[in-house]
């Protein structure tokens, strides 16, 4: 226990002190996580041999990460870009490979072993390109969209890698592979027929599916009696861990299965509360993940071949770019995207890990190449970040030369959204869609939600005040909140919050009297709306036009006491002090008084003005 939590310290203490000096630096994160293992494993030796054991731990951050990425596709989206799967995507694969295995050969490796290492090769980092993607929000733009296609091409492909090697064994190539394996995992299909692993492989997929559709309700509903916090956090983490399990006992890729169950969930009501739930444990696991491959690599064999290994490193990405700005110039892809898509899929990953260890177990590839392949995947993902800040230095050059940016591909739940869905927010969101614009409705009354989505409208469950949450709904590209809370407090934080993470989003607040609209107005709201003025102000209208005036003076009196009204609130709001009584706030008093006979001065004026002939 003792030796446990002092190398959880160390690799704690290690991030938390190089990634923030790698971020200010604009390194970004990713860096500062491979420089830290760098650190505490080759540098300092303050960890040793349990680095690769936690690496498979860690590499569950990607599972989850494929989850979230599954969570923000519908599948319509999915379908939508299957021309960049089946085309950019597979023709990336077999490109890559062909080059790369081609090489191999012509340093005298059979040709089974130089297939083999081409498929490997031909793979990128998931993790380490959408975690840089996402801080760099690079990835809307078309650039990010292409690289996603292609990176979701190479997780669908590894699937048939794993069954297709196998095929490419060399017999009595590494005598003693086999020996090595220890005990085997608990499988469904081991010992089946072809066709029986077939069906048990489509049962699992199937049961993923039907989950998503008519289980996740239902427990949702369930967790939600009891009003735990942390119980939603549970069943997020159960459903990732549960559907990773199931594809393992099937032989499938986990990050597949789970982002396949991303996908069934992401037009589910629930979408915003898992990822706002699995998100703190991705981010820490990949960062774990990340500084397990800085501490894996060994410098004593890249030190006694300095220029063979880094040559070969930098041969291997260098081909792999070469076909990747082919293929971008052919699909179109074009300026700082085009340069986006070469340099940030031209590393190897980490499927190319498992697969390295795989071939060479299965006697494809000589057990000798086994720790010099490591290495290189290893420095390719190390160099990528640093690529990344190369595309940066490329895409300033290309704004100087040309003179403008190319417009970015948004791709988010739409322009608005809607925090709190009662007979407030209800109103406010069915006017915006009937004149043609996507909203996001979030509200955390399961039932209100429950009933939303029956009349076909996209909610989601949830509470809209977690920063968390609030940023998986889409604040980042959204251009108006909706801020309709019942609960005052509440409101009031999120305004705060909204503002402080967006400066530019444009904040439409509901208030119940004039004192919330004071703070609204002191915490950032552009436009307050009291509960009942509107109401009030159209109830008056009808009073007027009862008691002798026309339809067209009513409503022109009621426009000029609303302006009236609205200039009042603003100046008063000025002189607002929480901390006073409103009868103890002379200057306010005051000023109210003044403000109340201006306003009748002004409407007298006006009525009279109308009266004459």
């Amino acid at each position: 226990m003792e030796s446990f939590l002092i190398q959880a310290s160390i690799y704690l203490l290690a991030a938390v002190i190089a990634v923030p000096i790698a971020t200010r630096l604009g390194l970004g994160s990713v860096l500062g996580y491979l420089l830290a293992g760098i650190i505490i494993g080759p540098v300092l030796g303050l960890v040793g041999s349990e680095t690769q054991n936690l690496q498979h731990f860690a590499e569950f951050g990607v599972v989850m990460m494929l989850f979230i990425i599954g969570l923000e596709l519908e599948p319509r989206a999915l379908w939508d870009m299957r021309h960049k799967l089946l085309g950019l995507g597979f023709l990336q694969i077999t490109l890559t490979a062909s080059m790369i295995a081609a090489g191999a050969a012509s340093f005298g490796l059979a040709w089974p072993s130089a297939i083999a290492i081409g498929l490997t090769f031909s793979l990128s980092s998931t993790a380490i390109v959408m975690q840089t993607l996402s801080e760099k929000k690079l990835t809307h733009t078309q650039g990010g969209r292409s690289v996603f296609s292609v990176l979701l091409a190479q997780d669908i492909a590894v699937i048939p890698m794993l069954a297709l090697l196998p095929l490419l064994a060399i017999h009595g190539l590494n005598e003693h592979s086999s020996a090595d394996h220890g005990t085997h995992a608990v499988s469904l299909v081991d010992g089946l027929p072809g066709w029986g692993v077939t069906l048990v492989t489509l049962a699992a997929v199937g049961l993923v599916i039907l989950f998503g559709l008519f289980g996740t309700r239902p427990l949702f509903h369930f967790i939600h009696s009891a009003k735990l916090r942390e119980m939603y956090t549970a069943v997020a983490l159960m459903t990732v861990v549960v559907i990773a399990s199931l594809m393992n006992l099937v032989g499938l890729s986990p990050a597949l299965g789970t982002f396949l169950a991303g996908v069934v969930l992401a037009n589910s009501e629930f979408k915003h509360e898992l990822e706002a739930s699995i998100q703190p444990f991705k981010g820490l696991l990949l960062g774990l993940f990340f500084i397990t491959v800085g501490s894996g690599i060994d410098f004593e064999i890249i030190l006694a071949a300095p220029v063979f290994i880094i040559g070969l490193t930098l041969l291997i990405m260098f081909s792999k770019g070469l076909v990747l700005f082919v293929l971008a110039t052919l699909f179109g892809i074009k300026g700082r995207d085009k340069w986006l898509f070469t340099l940030g899929l031209a590393q190897a990953g980490e499927f190319g890990l498992v697969l390295v260890g795989f071939v060479v177990a299965q006697s494809i590839v000589p057990d000798h190449l086994l720790p010099i392949l490591l290495i290189i995947i290893a420095l390719t993902m190390l160099l990528t970040p640093l690529f990344f800040i190369l595309h940066g230095f490329l895409a300033k050059r290309l704004v100087k030369t040309f003179g403008h940016h190319e417009m970015d591909e948004i791709d988010g739940e739409g322009p608005v959204i809607i925090a709190g869905v009662g007979r407030f927010g209800q109103i406010v969101n069915s006017m915006v869609r009937t004149a043609g614009h996507e909203t996001t409705v979030l509200d955390n009354d399961i039932e209100t939600i429950k009933l939303m989505r029956r009349f076909g409208v996209k909610a989601f469950f949830g509470d809209p005040t977690r920063p968390e949450l609030l940023n998986a709904s889409g604040l980042a590209t959204a251009a108006t909140l909706v801020v309709a809370l019942d609960d005052k407090d509440a409101a009031i934080r999120l305004v705060e919050m909204a503002r402080r993470a967006q400066p530019d989003l444009h904040i439409v607040a509901r208030a119940f009297d004039r004192q919330h609209v004071y703070r609204l107005y002191r915490a950032g709201a552009d436009d307050i709306v009291r509960e009942m003025f509107d109401s009030s102000l159209r109830a008056g209208r009808y009073v007027l036009e009862n008691v002798g005036m026309s339809e067209y003076e009513a409503h022109e009196h009621e426009i000029a006491f609303y302006k009236a009204d609205r200039h009042a609130m603003i100046e008063l709001a000025k002189l607002w002090k929480p901390e006073l009584k409103l009868e103890d706030n002379a200057a306010y008093i005051d000023r109210a008084m003044e403000l109340n006979k201006a306003m009748e001065f002004e409407l007298m004026s006006r009525e009279s003005e109308t009266d004459q002939p």
